[in-house]
Parts: C-alpha cells; structure tokens; sequence
C-alpha cells in the first residue's frame, strides 16, 4: 500500500476541483480535519496500519463534494474504490475507510474507534478558538445553499446543533467539550441580545 501516493492524488484533486462556492467544505477545511485526526489519534494510542487508513478517511471524507453536494458522503467512497486500488489499497482496506466516511454523516454514527475519531476531527472546530471564524465560512456556504436566509436562522440552527452534538473519543471530550459549551452559551446570548426588526437581516460576525 502506498499510502503517501494516495495522498498526493486525492489533495491534488480536492486542491484544484472543488467549486469556489465550497467556502466551508473546501481545500483547507480537509486538511484541519487531517491534522485533527492524526492529533486525537495519536492521544487515542492509533498506529500502523489504522493510522493509514484514518489518514486515507481524513482526506477522502468530503471528496464527494467534487461530484456534487448531495449524498456526498456515497459519493466520496465510490471515488475512494475507484482510486485507491492503483495505490494497493485492498478491498478490506478500502471498505474500512468507506466506513469511517460514511460515519461522519449527519446525525454521526461511528461503528469503532477510528470512526469516532474522523467523527471528532470532522467537528473539532466546535471545540476551538477559532470557532467563529470558521463558522462563518459555513454560515457563507448556507447561505448559497438556501439553508439559511439570514443570521438569526443562522445562530438558531447552531444552537440546536449544538445542543445536540456530542464528542466520542475521551480526547474530544476533555479537551474540545468545555469550550464548546462556552461557545453554544456565547450564541444564545446574542439570540437573546439581538431580537426585533431588522436585526435578522445583518450580519455582524461573533468572532470579530
């Protein structure tokens, strides 16, 4: 198996053939999600072969979004039978990796240890200083989308997300957890604080 090959040719896909309106699902958010996964890893005792595969999931979760913004998650393991064979990816490898991808699907629903830890990779950001910054880049892509019109639909759906979000590994939980929390009380302060006409119609970012 060829695993720093694989990683070559699946960044250099995801470098040059994500759409621009992917501000959030993009080239950068990857390589956080990379560099969180080989972090809790490393903290969760993953080595050998099962660190491979988790960096090959890393990289591979949201490849899906070169074909389209639907299903992506289906559509990142149909690119990751077709690719990794030509690196010596066995179908069992394979098929491990496809099913931590498929883990990180909203609501998450990890079957083991690593798919835990791609699951807490992929939302490690809840748990960070840099919460708000790259919310927004989020915020950017659901706006495009038509999930949400307008800030306060915005805060409102972080809220319940939030609310409902919950880490898997120990790592994640001791380390992510707390400023989490910190961060869900910051947004329900600002619903409270920004009510009335108009208010819904701006936006003025938190982490500013």
């Amino acid at each position: 198996m060829d695993q720093p090959a694989a990683e070559i040719f699946i960044l250099s896909k995801l470098r040059h053939g994500l759409p621009k309106e992917r501000t959030y699902h993009n080239f950068n958010h990857t390589l956080d999600v990379y560099r969180s996964a080989v972090a809790i890893a490393a903290q969760e005792d993953i080595e050998g072969l099962d660190l491979d595969l988790l960096r090959t999931a890393a990289l591979y979760h949201d490849a899906g979004f070169l074909i389209g913004p639907h299903e992506h998650e289906m559509a990142s393991c149909a690119l990751a039978r077709e690719g990794l064979p030509q690196f010596g990816y066995t179908e069992e490898m394979i098929e491990r990796v496809c099913s931590m991808v498929m883990a990180t699907k909203l609501p998450q629903k990890p079957s083991d240890l690593l798919g835990e830890i791609l699951c807490d990779a992929d939302l490690d950001y809840l748990g960070r200083s840099d919460f708000f910054r790259i919310g927004t880049t989020l915020f950017w892509e659901f706006l495009y989308d038509g999930v949400v019109k307008n800030e306060r639909e915005w805060n409102e759906l972080q809220v319940r997300f939030l609310g409902s979000h919950t880490y898997f590994t120990t790592t994640s939980r001791a380390e992510r957890e707390p400023i989490k929390q910190q961060h869900l009380q910051r947004i329900k302060s600002w619903l409270a604080e920004n009510e009335g006409p108009g208010v819904s119609e701006r936006f003025v970012p938190l982490w500013t």
